[in-house]
């Protein structure tokens, strides 16, 4: 994943840069939302992560697969990022991913080269992130579709969490259900909502002049 700062965007619309929303999350502690965005014939693979008042610092992530879930730590300056995708003949490939929101640093934790499918996450605590994941593979798996893997990793701090530095270990856990829902409709309820106050803001401004 690369990420890059855009501070200083002027655009009207701060986020037409990721696309149609597709899964947001917000942050109430920080005051900071997460999107992920797909572009026309594209999946969600463009993550802005926002402050919601003003037009403060904000950073521009590229993923390599589609972004199915995020999570911002609760008291950490990290949001987790779980991708993947089925690659249509096999492996369920993707990566499970840090970004450290002062510096825009984005790791990918898993060790094995085609990662996993990432489909849900959560944290339950400060060292706590539990991580819902499809199976490795779908060979002789009928239901490798609808059920997958459940884990949850403990790391006493997780800013000092290295990239590649989750293996297979870490990752083993239950066969649970792994449903895949759309969030679409309820990301765009949250991006309506914050372009509709940022329309508010800016003629209320513009009226005080």
């Amino acid at each position: 994943m690369t990420s890059s700062s855009a501070d200083r965007s002027r655009s009207d619309d701060p986020f037409a840069e990721i696309g149609d929303p597709v899964l947001a999350v917000a942050d109430k502690r920080r005051g900071l939302v997460a999107v992920a965005g797909a572009h026309e014939y594209d999946q969600a693979k463009t993550v802005g992560v926002f402050h919601v008042a003003g037009r403060a610092r904000r950073w521009l992530l590229h993923s390599q697969h589609p972004v199915n879930a995020m999570a911002f730590h609760p008291t950490l300056p990290l949001l987790a990022m779980g991708s993947g995708a089925y690659d249509g003949g096999y492996y369920f490939e993707g990566e499970l991913l840090l970004l450290h929101l002062e510096t825009g640093t984005a790791l990918s934790l898993i060790e094995h080269h085609l990662g996993r499918q990432v489909l849900g996450l959560e944290w339950l605590n400060e060292k706590d992130l539990r991580v819902l994941m499809a199976p490795p593979d779908d060979w002789k798996d009928g239901q490798a579709h609808e059920e997958g893997h459940v884990v949850v990793v403990r790391r006493a701090d997780w800013t000092a969490v290295e990239a590649k530095s989750l293996t297979g270990r870490d990752l083993a856990g239950p066969r649970v259900p792994a449903p895949r829902p759309d969030h679409r409709e309820a990301a765009r309820q949250v991006v309506d909502r914050l372009r509709a106050t940022r329309t508010r803001r800016h003629h209320t401004s513009r009226g005080h002049r």
